[in-house]
């Protein structure tokens, strides 16, 4: 047997933490002839929490193997009343990327994306200024341009919906530096990931380097999130730091911003894209 025979798969599993639940997924999957590669699990509370587990394993390659797999683990999502998520590797993602004026955090996706670091398609480049279409071109990507203006701002957003449904599984937000409505947030739950630059809960909002300047900051950081209706409030996936010293202007600040704001989005990209973030209430269990 070869790899070319089987399929890599994952499974993402929550529910209430209690004996048994490991070794009877174990089982299950050996039923299944199935190969484990990775196993990792946490829980809130041994005795009353709840329990998370990833696991990614390979599988022979048979008709239907999706329905098969989750036929066996049935009775085990029924017994453990499991939120229970299953991935095919060859089932790529698609995403779409959301830019405005600032190329840094696109530019370094569309490298790791070419590259393989990221395994997943980009389907679209969309942004409300017209700057980035000549790199989308030079990487074969569609690029769409969307004026947003306050009076039109719905109107654009159904223009974006239009493209996006349907045809991509999330959204990057590299810099978008656009507020979002509820009802289009709605539209991907859990499945629309922005970088804000500075390390929340600190200067959610706008302009957050002139005001970590205006406080004397000695540490500059970047924050990904997965994005909700509240304004920089969703769970945070992945933060980074740098140290300044009182010397930093606000253009020095942010030139050492750009450089953890990519690899803090490519990082939470990556992890989404290989399913290795699990969300409770609003934080995030990421098995790196």
């Amino acid at each position: 047997m070869t790899l070319d025979s089987h399929i890599h798969a994952r499974i993402l599993i929550a529910c209430k933490d209690q004996p048994g639940i490991v070794a009877k997924i174990s089982t299950t999957l050996f039923s299944l002839g199935a190969n484990i590669t990775e196993s990792a699990q946490h829980t809130t509370n041994p005795l009353e929490g709840t329990f998370f587990m990833r696991i990614a394993f390979y599988i022979p390659r048979i008709e239907s193997v999706k329905e098969v797999i989750q036929d066996a683990f049935a009775p085990l999502i029924k017994q453990f009343s499991m939120q229970f998520q299953l991935f095919l590797e060859e089932e790529r993602k698609r995403f779409a990327i959301f830019v405005s004026r600032e190329d840094h955090c696109l530019l370094e996706l569309l490298w790791r994306q070419r590259s393989g670091e990221i395994q997943a398609d980009i389907s679209m480049i969309v942004s409300n200024h017209p700057n980035h279409e000549q790199i989308a071109q030079q990487m074969n990507v569609p690029y769409y341009y969307i004026p947003v203006t306050p009076e039109k701002k719905l109107q654009s957003e159904r223009q974006q919906l239009q493209l996006l449904v349907g045809k991509v599984d999330f959204i990057v937000l590299a810099r978008y530096m656009q507020i979002l409505s509820p009802q289009m947030v709605e539209q991907f739950p859990r499945r629309m990931i922005n970088i804000h630059h500075s390390f929340l809960p600190a200067f959610v909002g706008a302009k957050p380097y002139e005001r970590a300047y205006e406080r004397g900051v000695k540490i500059i950081g970047a924050t990904a999130h997965y994005v909700t209706a509240d304004l920089d409030a969703g769970p945070i996936i992945e933060q980074d730091v740098l140290r300044i010293d009182h010397g930093y202007s606000v253009k020095e600040m942010k030139a050492v911003g750009r450089q953890i704001e990519r690899t803090v989005l490519a990082r939470a990209v990556r992890w989404h894209v290989e399913d290795r973030i699990l969300v409770h209430d609003n934080k995030t269990i990421v098995f790196t």
